[in-house]
């Protein structure tokens, strides 16, 4: 799938602009903070109802507006979008449709169109701790698994009755209970999870090949369950028991889950260098989008802000050789065309914009 034409109004800097876009290959070119960003947290926001910016979605909407509207074509003629109503600075309601259907889940959105972002922050899955690796797996799964959603809104609950428990002292049959049901949901994800994690490292090998072709054979994923994977999870459970009272929380189970990317058996971010991390992390989202793709025979959005950073010439050019054999539609940003000039195709099958004070206009065709 690809956004054929796009509709943003009143969202940051962006007051008004409707523009056709190239199924393929699209960049926008401009300045810091011209609205390059605002631009792809706008398909972004249509994908994931939230913003890859900032956790609170008032700060998308421009100043003296009272709400902000995202829409979009695909070139399956499918209307979909979402007009985001707010009452001062809260959220006041949310208008989605579909086709000129009414809709009351972003989930539904999410099943039409998926889009994933690469950013000059997205270094944070190395740094920012197993919160962002967990929730990027987990971006595969709701796509790749269509079961893990229910399971995890399962877990979820079950989790949350258990840490009642052990926060109150409660203990006796009703732990028991809580602690049984616990471990076999646990299970569950655990099991969903780790067939994810599987095919994603069969998949990242391709593109490893392709963007980090030195050390792709040594690169691997270490999968963390979020407890010890010789035990059972209920005997590790009934181990600690005493200690987790003590805390008031579950401290092993699927909500610990984790990854590792490792090179040679150690962390990659203290092997590689910065761009090569970047090429890595290009690698990885690409192999997530085909993943969804294979299963969902809905093409992902990627969205890659500012690839000039963390780039050089040689980097681009590797990207440029992925970008090739992605098979859909990618929408680029850079301050300038020079730190595009590798990724532009040879033939026509592209479209280049500029854009200042929130407003496009095509540079090339």
């Amino acid at each position: 799938m690809s956004i054929g034409k796009l509709i943003v109004q009143d969202l940051r800097n962006i007051e008004n602009i409707s523009i056709e876009l190239h199924p393929d290959l699209n960049f926008i070119i401009g300045d810091n903070g011209s609205g390059k960003s605002s631009f792809l947290e706008a398909i972004f926001y249509l994908g994931h109802g939230k913003s890859f910016r900032s956790s609170n979605v008032s700060n998308l909407l421009q100043h003296s507006k009272n709400s902000f509207i995202v829409s979009a074509k695909t070139n399956k003629d499918c209307q979909m979008g979402v007009r985001k109503i707010f009452n001062g600075t809260s959220a006041a309601n949310t208008e989605i449709r579909i086709n000129g259907e009414k809709q009351h889940k972003f989930s539904v959105l999410a099943k039409n169109i998926a889009v994933q972002v690469i950013t000059p922050e997205s270094f944070i899955i190395f740094f920012g701790g197993p919160k962002q690796r967990r929730r990027f797996i987990d971006l595969g799964l709701f796509h790749v698994k269509h079961s893990f959603s229910d399971h995890w809104k399962e877990f979820s609950r079950i989790l949350k009755q258990r840490n009642a428990c052990l926060r109150s002292k409660t203990t006796g049959s009703t732990l028991d209970y809580w602690t049984e049901v616990f471990a076999e949901s646990a299970q569950v994800i655990a099991d969903l999870r780790s067939e994810y994690v599987q095919e994603l490292t069969k998949e990242l090998s391709f593109w490893l090949k392709i963007m980090l072709p030195s050390v792709s054979e040594e690169i691997v994923i270490q999968y963390l369950q979020g407890w010890n994977s010789k035990k059972n999870l209920l005997d590790v459970l009934q181990q600690y028991r005493e200690k987790e009272l003590a805390h008031g929380y579950s401290l092993f189970g699927a909500q610990k889950f984790d990854v590792r990317f490792l090179l040679n058996g150690a962390s990659i971010d203290n092997q590689l260098s910065r761009g090569q991390q970047k090429l890595f992390l290009l690698a990885l989202t690409f192999a997530q989008a085909k993943l969804i793709e294979r299963v969902n025979l809905v093409k992902p959005i990627l969205l890659i802000d500012d690839v000039g950073a963390e780039l050089d010439i040689h980097s681009r050019a590797l990207l440029n050789n992925a970008i090739a054999a992605i098979d859909c539609q990618v929408i680029v940003t850079a301050i300038d065309k020079a730190a595009v000039e590798q990724l532009v195709p040879q033939e026509e099958n592209y479209k280049m914009f500029h854009v200042k004070h929130g407003k496009l206009s095509v540079m090339s065709e």
